[in-house]
């Protein structure tokens, strides 16, 4: 499955491993940038309280809080959660690249969080998520207290299902949101299709050029992109999806889009449902919100990630670090 990342595998998954702890910072000072940041550290980590950030059967991640930024000139990769999703829901991607010398941030997109659904069925959330990541990067290039060990021409980006349209636009994508209009039976009383049905469509939403490469898991939103509406997608990409949809995604159109993409992006198929992207579940979380949790008998969730955080850490080395830069 993963050819030339298969050694960032073994690394990842050796409980002797000698890669760097994450360290994280907590942003919890303003509601349109709730979230956190991670980053290469030399101390040990531990679980760290999420206080007011915390959300329903989470209150902690691990990492070292606050600790000092170790290194310059470090790869920048931004983060988007899914549909409902939050900022801590990538734990293990984001924990991978940290320990591999990135700086990873990660926020909740307003009105479409696990803590506040108000805009989660609207169209207009279509429009304000890419402006939200730009927002958030804006932030970690411009006010960020560690900004000065960014380089700024090394920014990536990861985005799953919702998250992952999300990275479509900030790449160039152009989408439709009048292809929405199928779905807007008599009977949905959406908010989306009350939005369609009184004209009130958004305008197209942004992209984002200092995005050099990125990483989509799984895209949803599928139909809002025609072939023509993504020939402007020029950065290099990693395109995993699932062999068995669910959670709002059609595999069918999961493919469609993924070989659709120009330039021949770098594509995995992974034998599971659109969940199997998420982390392995706690017990407690398993128990509580068994949908997230359950795969096809055979596959083997922890072991997948194993592979899948390693060929995210291998495509940000290849496409946003130099040659000889890796640790």
């Amino acid at each position: 499955m993963l050819g030339k990342y298969r050694a960032y595998a073994i690394i990842l998954c050796c409980p002797d491993s000698c890669a760097q702890a994450a360290g994280i910072q907590l942003l919890d000072s303003d509601p349109n940038l709730a979230g956190a940041i991670w980053y290469p550290c030399a101390a040990e980590p531990r679980r760290v309280p999420l206080g007011s950030l915390a959300v329903q059967f989470v209150d902690s991640l691990q990492g070292v809080k606050d600790c000092p930024v170790t290194g310059t000139k470090l790869p920048l990769v931004i983060v988007s959660h899914g549909r409902g999703g939050w900022f801590g829901g990538h734990d293990d991607v984001v924990e991978a690249l940290a320990e591999a010398g990135f700086v990873v941030a990660a926020i909740n997109h307003p009105g479409d969080n696990g803590s506040d659904s108000s805009k989660r069925d609207s169209l207009s959330v279509l429009a304000s998520r890419p402006a939200d990541m730009i927002g958030l990067l804006d932030f970690m290039l411009n006010d960020w207290k560690d900004r000065a060990a960014i380089d700024h021409a090394k920014i990536g980006f990861f985005g799953f299902s919702a998250g992952a349209y999300t990275g479509l636009v900030l790449a160039g994508g152009n989408p439709d949101f009048r292809r929405i209009a199928p779905y807007c039976t008599e009977s949905n009383k959406s908010l989306g299709c009350e939005q369609f049905r009184s004209g009130d469509i958004p305008s197209n939403p942004p992209h984002e050029p200092r995005i050099r490469a990125a990483v989509l898991a799984d895209t949803a939103l599928n139909y809002m992109f025609t072939p023509e509406a993504l020939a402007a997608v020029e950065i290099p990409l990693l395109i995993w999806r699932s062999e068995l949809g669910g959670g709002g995604v059609d595999p069918k159109n999961s493919a469609l889009t993924a070989n659709s993409l120009p330039g021949k992006p770098d594509i995995h198929v992974v034998p599971a449902g659109h969940f199997a992207f998420l982390p392995p579940c706690s017990p407690q979380f398993a128990a509580n919100l068994p949908r997230f949790c359950t795969d096809p008998p055979g596959f083997d969730r922890t072991a997948f990630h194993c592979d899948f955080d390693a060929s995210v850490v291998g495509f940000f080395r290849d496409h946003l670090v130099g040659e000889g830069e890796t640790r």
